[in-house]
């Protein structure tokens, strides 16, 4: 989908030398999908401690 957007250029040019790409799109595709990745593992998050998968770690890491 092609789109405008006004983003502040140094913030823009910090992302393109930490991600090592000169390309403005996959900067900001990647930022998205980095968002929704992060979005999707606090939402999986609010379950800890609540469901009880009855398993014993230490014997599926294989310690004695």
């Amino acid at each position: 989908m092609r789109t405008t957007l006004d983003v502040p250029e140094n913030l823009l040019a910090e992302a393109m030398k930490v991600t090592h790409t000169n390309i403005k799109t996959a900067v900001i595709v990647r930022a998205l999908e980095e968002l929704v990745i992060k979005s999707r593992a606090l939402g999986i998050k609010k379950y800890r401690g609540k469901i009880n998968l009855d398993i014993d770690l230490d014997e599926m890491r294989d310690r004695h």
